[in-house]
């Protein structure tokens, strides 16, 4: 299943939107949490915890969280921009790489949860943006709905030739914006 935005459909975000027309924004609500991230969020994306994300003490391995967000960022670009990630191995010359990620744990997660990673950029500088997720579980046989983890991470565009960061692409940061609805860049 695609990610669910909560804005406008794909086609009137398109990279070269110039509007801030501003996805409606969301919040799930969660039992208060004095380490939850505040605000709302213009994206959500359903991520299905399997099996194979767990570990011997049954819940989701610390290390699937990083997956889970990953997944979440793609499908943010995506459908931000309307186009794919630009990947090196598909003979893109510059892209977008993590350079930083911090997770919070706060809740165990489990195998057949159905997990909402909620996402969006706070800042967009020079040559990066900052990008923030928050990790949730619905009601289910393993209790009531709970936040889970949250992130917050350090994007960095780059050209892989030349292996070294460069400018956001300003058509990139007025489609983040028009996304978020608001102006980010520093």
């Amino acid at each position: 299943m695609a990610g669910s935005p909560v804005g406008p459909a794909p086609a009137e975000r398109t990279l070269g939107a110039m509007a801030m027309i501003g996805a409606p924004r969301s919040r799930l609500v969660l039992p208060e949490d004095a380490r939850d991230l505040s605000g709302d969020f213009a994206h959500r994306h359903p991520v299905a915890v399997r099996f194979a994300d767990t570990d011997a003490m049954g819940h989701v391995n610390n290390a699937s969280y990083l997956t889970y967000a990953e997944i979440a960022r793609l499908d943010y670009y995506e459908q931000v921009t309307g186009k794919p990630l630009p990947l090196a191995t598909h003979g893109a010359e510059e892209g977008m790489i993590l350079a930083e990620i911090r997770i919070t744990y706060r809740n165990q997660a489990f195998y057949g949860e159905t997990l909402a990673v909620e996402t969006r950029v706070d800042r967009i500088g020079r040559t990066s943006f900052a990008m923030v997720h928050r990790l949730s579980a619905p009601e289910s046989r393993y209790g009531p709905a709970r936040l889970i983890a949250v992130a917050d991470s350090v994007l960095v565009m780059y050209d892989y030739q030349d292996e070294c960061p460069i400018a956001v692409p300003d058509e990139l940061v007025r489609a983040i914006e028009a996304y978020e609805g608001r102006q980010l860049r520093a």
